[in-house]
């Protein structure tokens, strides 16, 4: 059920809740792996720092769920860039999908796959031939989002504590 979903681009207003977001995203890797996933506290400041910085790239992509009513709230959203080739993880040049958030009240309701859809509108705006993300071995529901849209496995990371 998506019809009181809908989705926008992200404007500047919105990065103080989406920033929000961004941490509530670290907090969960973090609780999921605190050895493999840094957050460092406070996390909203930089992320509201950083993803405004983003607004202003020719890059970036970040778009907003936003769950319709009389005061409409937002729901979640998605980071990604166009990037280009990286030798050292053997990617060509590609989009990314970096972050993909949807608020707990609104999971089960479709807001992921519409962020996800109009991110990689976007991305293919963007001239991106490809995009690629990484999920949380743990993270099942979100993996089964990506393989709905086609997504494939290509890489396990590994992680060994010294």
């Amino acid at each position: 059920m998506t019809s009181s979903i809908t989705v926008r681009a992200a404007v500047r207003a919105d990065m103080p809740e989406v920033a929000r977001f961004a941490a509530q995203l670290v907090r969960l890797h973090h609780a999921l792996d605190p050895h493999r996933f840094l957050c460092l506290e406070p996390i909203e400041p930089g992320y509201e720092r950083w993803l405004t910085s983003e607004l202003g790239s020719p890059d970036a992509a970040i778009v907003v769920a936003e769950r319709g009513g009389a005061e409409p709230v937002l729901a979640g959203y998605a980071y990604g860039r166009r990037e280009p080739r990286d030798w050292n993880s053997l990617l060509d040049a590609c989009g990314v999908v970096h972050d993909l958030y949807v608020a707990e009240p609104v999971r089960r309701l479709g807001a992921g796959a519409i962020l996800l859809e109009a991110m990689l509108a976007r991305l293919r705006a963007l001239g991106a031939p490809r995009v690629v993300l990484h999920t949380a071995t743990q993270n099942t529901a979100a993996q089964r989002l990506f393989e709905r849209f086609g997504f494939r496995r290509t890489m396990i990371e590994m992680t060994l504590d010294l």
